[in-house]
Parts: C-alpha cells; sequence; structure tokens
C-alpha cells in the first residue's frame, strides 16, 4: 500500500498544458510515480518532454500502443496511465489501455460523442479496472465542505443552485490560433461541445456533485459570439433538478478580463453557501 503507483502518462508534450497539471497533482502525495510516456507524436518532443521530467530515456515514446507493450514486457511496468490528449483519442486510447490491464485516469471530457461514452461505460465496467475522469474541483476543500454541508441538512433543503465559470481568453479571434486553443475550437477534434465541453462540463459536474440531485431537464443557449467561430464559446443554461429545483449554469471563455473565475451558490430554506476558486 505504501509503494507508489507507476503509471505513465500519454500526452503533455512541450506546449501542453493540462499534461503538466496531471504530473504536478499525481506527485503531491507521493501515491503515484511517473515512469514512462508517449507525450508526443513528435519524438524529439516527447524526448524532450521526457528528459525534463526525469523519464528514462528507454520508456518515452511517440505512440501510445508501443508504450503499452513496452511497459508489458518490463517487471516493472506501468500499473496505470493518464490520458491528457486532445477529446478525439479518449475513446480509442482509453479502450486500449483497459485491453492492456491498466487503470485509467482520463482528462474530462469523456469523449468527444454521447455514443461513444456509452460504449466505453461498457468496456469499463467488464474490464473491472479503475476509470477516472479528472473533474478536479470536486477536491477542493471549500467544494467538499459546501457538499458536506448540503448533505447533513445545514443549509436545510436546497432552493437553487447556480455556477458561474468566466473565462476571457478566447475573446479575440485570433486568441484560437494558439496551440492550446486551436483543437478547442475545432469540431473534429473537441467535440460537438467547445466552451461547454472544455469547462461547462466542470460547472455542471458541481452541481449535481454538491447539491445531490440530479439534473432532469434543462433549457440550453449555446452561442458562438466571435465570428467565425465552428463551437460554442458563451454558454447559458437554465435546469430543473430533482424535486423542480431550478439551476442556472454560465460558462464563457469570451467574458474579456477574466480568467478562471469559478464560482457555486447553493441556496437552502435554511442558509446558503459559497464557494469561489480563481
Amino acid at each position: 500500500m505504501n509503494t507508489p503507483v507507476r503509471y505513465a502518462l500519454v500526452g503533455g508534450g512541450p506546449g501542453s498544458f493540462i499534461g503538466g497539471v496531471h504530473r504536478m497533482a499525481a506527485g503531491l502525495e507521493g501515491r503515484f510515480t511517473l515512469v514512462a510516456g508517449a507525450f508526443s507524436r513528435d519524438r524529439s518532443l516527447s524526448a524532450e518532454r521526457g528528459s525534463s521530467w526525469g523519464v528514462d530515456p528507454n520508456r518515452v515514446h511517440t505512440d501510445h500502443t508501443e508504450l503499452f507493450a513496452a511497459e508489458a514486457a518490463r517487471p516493472d511496468g506501468i500499473e496505470a496511465v493518464a490520458i491528457a490528449t486532445p477529446n478525439d483519442s479518449h475513446f480509442a486510447l482509453v479502450s486500449d489501455a483497459l485491453a492492456a490491464g491498466l487503470h485509467v485516469i482520463c482528462d474530462k471530457p469523456m469523449t468527444a460523442t454521447l455514443e461513444q461514452a456509452v460504449a466505453l461505460a461498457s468496456l469499463v465496467r467488464a474490464s473491472r479496472k479503475v476509470f477516472a475522469l479528472t473533474y478536479t474541483y470536486a477536491g477542493y476543500a471549500m467544494i467538499r465542505d459546501a457538499r458536506a454541508r448540503v448533505q447533513t441538512g445545514e443549509i436545510g433543503r436546497v432552493r437553487k443552485v447556480v455556477v458561474e465559470y468566466p473565462q476571457g481568453w478566447l475573446s479575440q479571434s485570433s486568441d484560437a490560433e494558439t496551440r492550446q486553443a486551436s483543437w478547442r475550437t475545432d469540431p473534429a477534434r473537441a467535440g460537438i461541445g467547445g466552451c461547454l465541453g472544455d469547462i461547462g462540463v466542470h460547472a455542471f459536474q458541481l452541481v449535481e456533485y454538491v447539491s445531490g440531485l440530479r439534473a432532469e431537464t434543462l433549457c440550453a443557449d449555446l452561442a458562438r459570439v466571435v465570428s467565425g467561430r465552428r463551437l460554442d464559446d458563451d454558454c447559458n443554461v437554465l435546469m430543473r433538478l430533482v424535486g423542480n429545483v431550478p439551476c442556472v449554469i454560465t460558462a464563457s471563455q469570451i467574458a474579456t478580463g477574466e480568467r478562471n473565475g469559478l464560482s457555486l451558490r447553493v441556496y437552502g430554506d435554511h442558509a446558503s453557501d459559497a464557494s469561489h476558486s480563481h
């Protein structure tokens, strides 16, 4: 139980944002150790990333199938894999990892389409392996406290939930030219959701996680504010949770001047609770 889990990272090469976050989070309590990876399809970039993170060059690859096969042949091979790649690759990567007998930590969203998600859920159940999606805000102390206050009845019966997640990093059309933004604004790689799939899913997950109530109905307005955008960059969603509880979600990546202004408010008939993250 005291031996760190040996894991590999797929994705996270130079220029990646979330790959470094996965590595940092995995190492916080010393329960995981990064020993291998396929950080980029470009051999030099994958080697560069592996070197900067102290990974044995012999365990750095450019293809996940090559990575899984090589690690399976080692007595000290990986036990889990973290996936930090664009959405369109999640289904194939997770499927192959489960088939290789590995536990999986996958960046959200689960897949690029609902059909893929349904199929993947069946594969996960059949594999009997751990499959985790990184809805990271659920780990924040203030979020855990808010959830506990709701569960213990401290705020009374939940009356309304409001989650806001404004960002401004895609405020201009030229912002989408960066490496990070290019695939997030491309439906072929991101899937059918732009802002909604990138950060709206965090807001939705927090609604159900903290309130303890499932969404039953919704009315969504997904806007493409910046000219030429092929996916939504601003989202406003009205929902009704179990018990006819009203809920409002707003998520935006064109809110000029905002960085990562996530906020959550849960109103009960006795009290309310609010959490903020910047």
